[in-house]
Formats: C-alpha cells, structure tokens, sequence
C-alpha cells in the first residue's frame, strides 16, 4: 500500500468513526428529548465543560506536586571560589522528570543524576556571590514545566582579599621580598654524594598586603675547604620597626664569626674526634668549652653587633632591631656527623632520619604567655641566664641524616601547630612528604631534593607560597640534605 493509499484508508475509518459517533449522538439526542436545532449548540458545552474539569484536574495535580517539592526545603549549602563544591538534593522520582537547574553554567558547575530522584551538583565555583538557580522540572503530561528559585552563595577566594603590594626598594638596605639560595657541594674523591644546602625566603602576605619589607633573614655557608656548614635563620618582630634590619645583622655576624673559627681549627677538630671514642665527663667539659667558643660566643657577638647599629641609629634602641635567631654548624667524620647549634626564639630546628624514621630537635621553642609572644636575642636577659648554655646550646654525633631543617615560625606554624607536634616524629614525616608532593589543589609543586638539583632553590620558593587560613606571616626554610 503506498502512500495515498495510506491516506485514504484512514481518512475513511475517520469518516466511519465521525459517522458512529453522530449516530450515537442523535439516538441519546432523541432519547432525552433535546430539539435537532440545540444539539450542536449542546454538544460544543459539553466538551467545553468536560476539558475545563480536565485542566483544573491536570492543574491542581501539578500545584499538589509542587507544594510537595516545595516542603522538601530543596537548598543548596553555601561554597567558596576554588574549593571543591558537592551537595545533593532528592526529589519524588515517580512524580517529576526532566528536572533541570538553570542558571548553573555560569557558576562552574554542572548537575548530574547520580540515581533515581537523587541529583548531585559539583565542580569549582568561579566566582563569588549570590546566585538565585532557578530548578525546573516536569510533572502532569500537557501541564506547564514547574519551576523555584534555589539561592546559593559562594564566598570570595580567601587568598583574593590578600593585596600583593611590593615593598619599597629604594630604602637603603632594604632587603629584597623574596630570596633562595642553593649550595652544591661537590662528590667525594670516591664519588659519592655529599650534603648540599637549599634554603628560601618571602615575604608573607600580611607584610605584602601593606608593602611592608621582609623580616625574616638567612644566610648559609659550606666552607670547602674545612668542609665544615654554617646555616643560620632569623625572624626579626613584626612589631619592631627595624627587625627587618636586626635579622640580617644577627646571621651575618654568625657567618663572620664561624668563618673565622672553623678555618684550619684543628684543635677544636681534635676535641670531636676524642669525645667520639669516649664520651666521659671531662672530655665533654673539654668540647663544651670549644663549643661555647664559637656557638655562645657567636652569639653574643650578634647580639653586640645589633646593639652598635642601635647606637648608631638616630632615635632607635635595641628593642628595635628585635629578632629570633637560630644557628648550626655541622661537619662530616669517618665517625659521624658533629651537629652544634643555638636557638634563640620561636621557629624550628630539626635533624630528621627518614631510614628509621627518628627525629632530634635541637633546642625548644620560647612561647611567651600569650599568642605570637617570644624570646629575642635583643633581649639583654638571655646572656645573663647562668643556664643559657643548657637552656639554647646542643652537640652531638649522628651517624647520619636525611635533613638539617631550620625554619621561622611562618613556616613551623602551619606546619605542626603545637610545641607537642614538633616533638613528634610521625609530624616530620608529614611534613617531609608535604615537601616533596606540595599542593597539588593549588598549581604548587614539591621540592625534588635529589643531590645536585640547583632548581631546588626556585621550587622551594615556589613551596612556601603555600595556603594556610591565619598563617600570613614571611616564611624562611632552610634544608641541609
């Protein structure tokens, strides 16, 4: 049968059916008694009548169904710009279809069926404010689709309230907002690989929010010719006006002073040697007394030093220049390596084995009574303790080690929390991978502490730009390894 054929045939079973249902009309006509001139009249009313009960049915059913979708207090929980995003939200799956949420592209995020009435919504929000998504969906079959307003809000990127403002260089002696150095020391003579030294600095972000200078300050050294390390740290005080200068001055001098103890000290080297076969009483008197020579005496110097330029300063006094300080000298033995050190203030300084998982920490944080309090090596009290050798000074012999760390607070901080976290070597070990993966959410990349790795300096730039909600302040990291 072609196609005119297929027309005819059901043009005439409508004819048929037209013809059926007007017989059938005409004989219930005839039957109740209605005149031949109103039944066209009658038969138009009662087709009006039956589709205007048909709609309000269809329509009652479809505000039934929406009520109910409105009593299940379909919400969506508030997020932020660049953090992950998911929630979810259930509606009567055998009474809606082609649900929809409208609005949502512009948010960056989409809306998928994850079940039966169950749909998740998740992405990353692009941009912060409110955002009134309209959901829409289908109910009774020739009804009009439904729609509710779902507000949901995202608030600001944290890290964009932050303002990046450089600080001023053309101040004399102002020191740059951001600095990294790396020390290769070449192989042994048999071509094995020796400890090189990768440290950073930047200025935090409360700083640069002001355009205030750096306050943190490192400076390290490797001396090829005693093979001895020399790596000291400081944190000048955010409420001093010139810490920023204290710092540099305090490990400068230590560099000084180091340099010119450790060079052709034999006798010093000798000493080591003799308290690595016997550590008895009067050979340790005998170290700790060349041990205070250079760490105790190097700090007093740096402390001197500061209160020069105190002089030396119109309208300034030492409370001026105050910073932290914390310092190591360390060398390679046939026995081991020989670690002495200083601590001075907050921060961390750590010697961490990743063989067998121990850690030593050379010295204890000062905590003052209240938040962001500490001790500073400006202070005129800290020489006249008669425990200050015991209290900040420590030597010993390692075997070996996977890292020396110094750190200021704006790094040991977010980083371990609590006094009790720094004593806990499983901490180290978190802190350690942190290092080497970094912060993948973020674009940072690890630290690749391989031997001889120069782009290590720029990588741990990079690392401690690190985001950490209430820890805005600059961070210094040094790595012997």
């Amino acid at each position: 049968m072609n196609r005119s054929q297929r027309l005819a045939a059901r043009h005439n079973a409508a004819t048929r059916q037209l013809r059926e249902f007007a017989s059938t009309f005409d004989r219930a006509a005839d039957y109740v008694g209605i005149p031949h001139n109103e039944r066209e009249r009658f038969l138009a009313w009662t087709i009006q009548h039956l589709w205007n009960i048909h709609t309000e049915e269809r329509m009652n059913k479809r505000l039934i169904i929406e009520n109910e979708i409105k009593s299940l207090g379909v919400y969506l929980p508030n997020g932020t710009v660049r953090k992950p995003y998911s929630a979810s939200f259930t509606l009567p799956a055998d009474k809606v279809s082609e649900v929809r949420l409208e609005g949502i592209e512009e948010t960056g995020l989409q809306m998928t069926q994850t079940s039966p009435g169950v749909f998740t919504v998740e992405g990353t929000p692009l941009s912060h404010g409110d955002f009134p998504l309209r959901l829409s969906f289908a109910t009774v079959e020739g009804e009009p689709r439904s729609e509710m307003t779902i507000p949901v809000a995202f608030n600001p990127d944290p890290r964009s309230i932050w303002k990046d403002i450089r600080s001023s260089q053309h101040e004399e002696g102002l020191k740059p907002d951001m600095i990294a150095e790396y020390v290769m020391v070449e192989a042994d003579s048999d071509g094995s690989p020796r400890k090189d030294i990768v440290a950073a600095s930047i200025q935090g972000r409360s700083h640069a929010h002001e355009g205030r200078a750096r306050d943190d300050y490192f400076a390290v050294e490797h001396y090829p010719d005693s093979d001895w390390y020399v790596l000291a740290v400081a944190d000048g005080a955010g409420s001093a006006r010139l810490s920023w200068r204290g710092s540099e001055i305090a490990c400068d001098t230590i560099m000084e002073h180091c340099r010119e103890c450790l060079k052709d000290n034999k006798l010093f080297e000798e000493a080591i040697a003799a308290f690595s076969q016997d550590q008895n009483t009067s050979l340790r008197s005998v170290l700790t007394t060349q041990v205070s020579d250079i760490i105790y005496k190097g700090a007093v110097k740096a402390h001197e030093a500061i209160g020069r330029a105190a002089d030396d300063t119109p309208d300034a006094a030492m409370r001026d220049f105050a910073t932290t300080l914390m310092f190591a000298i360390c060398k390679k033995f046939p026995f081991g390596w020989f670690i002495a050190s200083f601590w001075v203030g907050d921060g961390a300084m750590c010697i961490y084995n990743e063989k067998d998982g121990s850690i030593k920490l050379l010295g204890t944080p000062d905590e003052g009574e209240f938040s962001g309090q500490t001790r500073f090596l400006t202070m005129r009290e800290i020489f006249h303790d008669k425990d200050i050798v015991k209290k900040r000074m420590r030597m010993g012999i390692v075997p070996d080690f996977t890292a020396l760390f110094l750190m200021t607070d704006g790094v040991s901080d977010p980083m371990f929390e609590t006094e009790r976290n720094l004593k806990d070597a499983n901490k180290w070990k978190e802190f350690t991978s942190l290092l080497k993966s970094g912060f993948p959410d973020d674009g940072i990349p690890g630290v690749d502490l391989s031997d001889d790795n120069k782009d290590a300096k720029d990588q741990l730039l990079e690392w401690l730009k690190f985001w950490s909600p209430g820890n805005h302040d600059d961070r210094t990291l040094v790595i012997l390894y």
